[in-house]
């Protein structure tokens, strides 16, 4: 135990060091070259549904007078954290790809967990109330580019400390757990893109974190391998970018701009494990090509060998000896390319049977697409699209205002459910769309619920819930102009949006669902 706390010393101390040297030397913060740090991590194992208890916070040689509480009580089923920390400092300080803080747990065995983001305020304090399923953790503070992060960063400002007070089993854990060096956000970017983003106070910090993780998975070259993830973090970016300009500082902001980070860090997580999985198939590739190549050396050395054996003997031998021999060779060679022919000739048997089959399933799945559009449509209006099968909901099928499903809605849906219930490979995203006539807010509970509404009635008549989504969409997407009473009708719908397989559809592409 002496032993790790003096590896955490003087870990400690040579984040100290090298913070301060790079404050004196105009060197980029991200040349730290820490993977992994082994840390004596102190957890705690809290009574089921005990009551509260009490740690406290102390700030490490990063930030040391850095101090907090933190109460914790165990309840059914889950433990409630409530924060209060003091007196810490701006995270940009860290590097420019710093811009928040977040609140983790460290399981004994080592394992992070993602507990939420802690802002501070003007007086450099910070709160954060969360629960976690866990029952035994640890806790620390880092800092961190944007609050949607899945590893914690090694720049950690604060950890938790056991009071005399603290009820629970406290555990003395050796956890060793990765931490993200300082600059790995960075590697490979020049200085002129590293430059610090200007924040303004009157804008939500929710805005630049987005920002921030776009530009990172940018870096990280998700606009390239992760394209389609990548697209839907910059959608969301617009769209919160839209609303501050319209309303600054409103709710939809930071909506928004959060789930831009959250499809950014989506999409850095898919490109680099994309990269990864592309290192190793050209790492296989190359041993497969050496390997080939030392085989066809074995095989000519073999041949050279044969051949001067071959000589050594025709030499000797008399020439009748070796005119059988000749013999012999030209008819091996004669049977090797008749069998040489037979194999080209059921490798183009397999490939004609490929195509045909190819050819027969694209066929299956267009007749079942269009299968699917006559029977859709004799019950609501379906149209094709690039997205999938799009089957509309006026509507007149809903209560002014409401998202109670009539009568003749649960009918129609009902049918649509027996059909989708006989082809289990298709999938479901329900789309919830209202006019312009109202608050944003108004109108996006108002889709959400609709579109939850559509998708519960779906899953009780026995559509599987995991292949149907559903997401409000709000006035943002019209389908006709909102000036006239007809268009505001066409644009108050509910559209399912049905793809899959088995109908040559994968995805249904879109925003990202909220459920």
């Amino acid at each position: 135990m002496r032993g790790s706390r003096m590896i955490l010393a003087v870990v400690s101390a040579a984040f100290l060091l090298v913070f301060i040297a790079q404050a004196q030397v105009p060197a980029p913060i991200y040349k730290i070259t820490i993977n992994v740090v082994e840390r004596s991590t102190t957890a705690v194992n809290y009574r089921h549904r005990g009551g509260s208890t009490r740690l406290d916070f102390r700030g490490t040689a990063l930030m040391p007078n850095a101090h907090g509480e933190a109460e914790v009580e165990g309840r059914k089923g889950y433990i409630e954290i409530k924060t209060a920390l003091k007196d810490m400092e701006p995270a940009s300080r860290f590097g420019p790809e710093y811009l928040t803080y977040v609140l983790w747990a460290i399981t004994p065995e080592g394992r992070p967990v993602n507990l939420g983001e802690v802002i501070l305020d003007d007086d450099h304090r910070g709160a954060l109330d969360v629960t976690t399923e866990l029952q035994a953790f640890g806790l620390i503070v880092t800092a961190e580019p944007y609050f949607a992060v899945t590893q914690p960063s090694d720049v950690v400002v604060m950890e938790n400390m056991i009071r005399p007070d603290t009820k629970g089993i406290v555990e003395q854990v050796d956890a060793k757990y990765e931490l993200l060096q300082r600059g790995q956000y960075t590697v490979n970017v020049s200085p002129r893109e590293l430059r610090p983003i200007p924040i303004e106070k009157h804008k939500p910090l929710d805005l630049y974190e987005a920002q921030n993780a776009i530009r990172i998975a940018r870096w990280a070259g998700a606009d390239k391998d992760a394209a389609d993830s990548m697209a839907k973090a910059e959608g969301l970016l617009q769209q919160a970018e839209t609303y501050q300009s319209r309303d600054p500082g409103s709710k939809p902001v930071s909506t928004a701009a959060r789930g831009a980070a959250q499809a950014a860090e989506d999409a850095r997580l898919i490109a680099l494990k994309r990269q990864d999985e592309a290192r190793l198939q050209r790492e296989r590739e190359s041993a497969a090509a050496r390997e080939a190549q030392a085989k066809e050396a074995a095989e000519e050395a073999a041949q050279q060998r044969a051949a001067a054996e071959a000589q050594k003997n025709l030499e000797a031998e008399r020439r009748a000896a070796a005119e059988a021999r000749a013999d012999r060779a030209r008819a091996e060679a004669a049977a090797q390319a008749a069998k040489a022919a037979q194999q080209q000739q059921a490798a183009q048997a397999q490939i004609e049977q490929a195509r045909q089959d190819a050819d027969q399933a694209k066929m299956e799945q267009m007749r079942l697409r269009q299968q699917l559009v006559e029977q859709f449509n004799r019950i609501l209006e379906t149209r094709e699209t690039s997205r999938g099968l799009v089957v509309n909901m006026s509507d007149v099928l809903f209560d002014v205002g409401k998202w109670t499903l009539k009568p003749g809605a649960r009918e129609k849906l009902a049918k649509i459910s027996a059909i989708i219930g006989q082809h289990p490979g298709l999938k479901i995203q329900v789309e919830g769309h209202t006019d312009n006539t109202g608050s944003d807010d108004t109108n996006q509970i108002l889709s959400e619920r609709r579109a939850d509404a559509v998708r519960d009635f779906l899953v009780e008549q026995g559509v599987n819930s995991s292949t149907i989504i559903a997401m409000g969409m709000g006035k943002g997407s019209p389908v006709a102009s909102n000036n006239t009473a007809v268009g505001r009708q066409l644009n108050r719908r509910v559209e399912m949006i049905v793809s899959g397989d088995i109908i040559g559809q994968p995805n249904a592409t879109g925003p990202i669902s909220r459920r």
